[in-house]
């Protein structure tokens, strides 16, 4: 709506309108994120610190919950986890020069039943 100079009024249905949609938008609850995990199942991310790794070829995502020593990744689209992994050896990770390489010796090296494979080992519950 626009007065004789020029200048629009404001609409109070609009006015209404925006705060009642921010009003929405600060009290909705945000829903946690779900992963299915290779031979696990649904796993809810509330618990973790993802981390989005664009600089990897291999790992597009690295997710580690601490009171676990749990590490989920995703690797090509898939996710994986792995238990009993220390915070150092997912901080370097993270920090590595070439973080497939890293992975692929230091983590996923020993392949099944290995040091960090949930499969041999009970996995965390969360």
């Amino acid at each position: 709506m626009a007065d004789p100079r020029g200048i629009a009024k404001e609409d109070p249905r609009m006015i209404g309108t925006a705060a009642t949609l921010i009003a929405l938008l600060l009290t909705a609850e945000s829903g946690s994120e779900t992963v299915e995990i290779r031979d696990r199942g649904v796993v809810d991310l509330a618990t973790f610190e993802c981390r989005d790794t664009p600089r990897s070829t291999l790992i597009q995502r690295a997710c580690y919950n601490s009171a676990q020593a749990s590490m989920i990744v995703s690797i090509k689209g898939a996710y994986y986890q792995y238990c009993n992994l220390p915070v150092a050896t997912f901080d370097g990770l993270l920090a590595a020069p070439s973080m497939g390489q890293f992975f692929k010796h230091r983590i996923e090296c020993a392949g099944s039943n290995g040091r960090y494979d949930c499969r041999s080992r009970r996995a965390p519950s969360y």
